[in-house]
């Protein structure tokens, strides 16, 4: 016996990846609304590692391209979109541990969920195996994903705008906290902070996921800078 139910053999079959650990596994698959013991931790360490390993990829592919449209490539490739493409492909939505109100509304085949799954997928490969384990898992996840500079075209999002605002003037990235989350947890909201050290400035925002927090946080600082004159 490997200690694992048949149905993490399979994923682990389609991830190409057999865990060590049969409990982190179990943990990234879990959502909040099922155990105390959920994957929001994976999935914070699972993000960081994503977009390295998305940022080394293009770095390869895309010599030519500057490191704006680098960054706007990347926010393409790792959005909630195309987290949630990749999840539902792996059969995500099949093996997530979810509890009863969240199983009940869909929550098997939310994007949100779907995607913050993935990410801590990769977060709990990391864990078991280091990070050249995990990158290698992106590679084969972006594998088939069609990457051109064209992508730069496609619109930003608040996130995205920031980052190269800031980056124009040569700044540190910002920095986001989830403050708190609110309701029940088949229907939480995150309450997301958005800081840019450098400047003193900080702004909230909310959101259906800490995904979609950041998101608010972000254009809210953006609109609090053009406030302020900055342009």
């Amino acid at each position: 016996m490997n200690g694992f139910p048949p149905a993490h053999s399979a994923l682990q079959d389609r991830l190409q990846y057999q865990f060590a650990q049969p409990q982190l596994l179990a943990r990234a698959l879990t959502h909040r609304s099922f155990s105390a013991d959920h994957n929001e931790r994976l999935e914070f360490l699972g993000d960081s590692v994503l977009n390295l390993a998305v940022a080394a990829l293009l770095y390869d592919r895309l010599k030519a391209l500057p490191e704006g449209d680098l960054s706007r490539v990347r926010a393409n490739l790792v959005k909630q979109d195309t987290l949630h493409q990749l999840a539902a492909g792996l059969g995500l939505s099949d093996v997530l541990r979810l509890g009863e109100g969240e199983a009940r509304s869909g929550g098997s085949k939310r994007p949100s969920i779907l995607a913050d799954a993935l990410e801590a997928v990769i977060g709990a490969v990391h864990l078991d195996a280091g990070y050249g384990a995990a990158e290698a898992l992106v590679h084969r996840l972006f594998k088939d994903v069609e990457i051109n500079p064209q992508m730069k075209a496609v619109a930003r999002d608040p996130k995205t705008e920031l980052q190269e605002w800031l980056q124009g003037r040569k700044m540190k990235l910002p920095v986001y906290h989830v403050v708190g989350t609110l309701g029940a947890a088949h229907k939480q909201t995150f309450d997301v902070e958005c800081e840019i050290p450098e400047l003193g400035a900080s702004e909230r925002g909310i959101g259906a996921s800490r995904r979609a927090g950041e998101q608010a946080a972000a254009a809210a600082m953006l609109l609090a800078l053009k406030a302020k004159g900055h342009s």
